[in-house]
């Protein structure tokens, strides 16, 4: 089956995942577009358990006070590399985070976790939403 650099190039989008993982999805899928795109789901949650061992030793540690100084709050953001850690996007994340957790004055880490950060919230794997909710008002 020849696949085209078209029809990688499109799968690439929909996926996020790399050239040669598009490629050789649709290669084993036949050229068949959406059997490509379980082939590579099921090879990210493969890549995705093998990750979950790994330790996170790098990341964040931001603390920070409510403007009447009466709360206060530490919060530490963990990454596997220093390159994830110094980037500018995952340290404005952590002091979202930290922020939203003063403004809740959240007393543990089951309550920051609870928090939805935006009036929507999507987390998304390989471009695909598994995670939407909306804040309630």
């Amino acid at each position: 089956m020849n696949i085209s650099a078209a029809d990688v190039a499109k799968l690439r989008k929909a996926t996020g995942a790399g050239m040669m993982d598009c490629k050789n999805a649709l290669s084993d899928a036949e050229g068949n577009f959406d059997r490509a795109i379980e082939i590579i789901r099921e090879k990210g949650k493969l890549v995705a358990s093998k990750r979950a061992d790994r330790e996170s030793t790098e990341g964040v540690v931001l603390s920070k006070a409510s403007e009447d100084k009466s709360f206060g709050a530490v919060i530490s953001l963990n990454s596997e590399t220093d390159f994830v850690a110094k980037n500018a996007n995952f340290i404005a994340l952590a002091d979202k985070i930290l922020d939203n957790a003063i403004a809740n004055k959240c007393a543990n880490i089951d309550e920051v976790k609870a928090l939805i950060m935006d009036d929507q919230l999507e987390i998304k794997f390989l471009n695909k939403p598994v995670l939407s909710a909306k804040k309630s008002s």
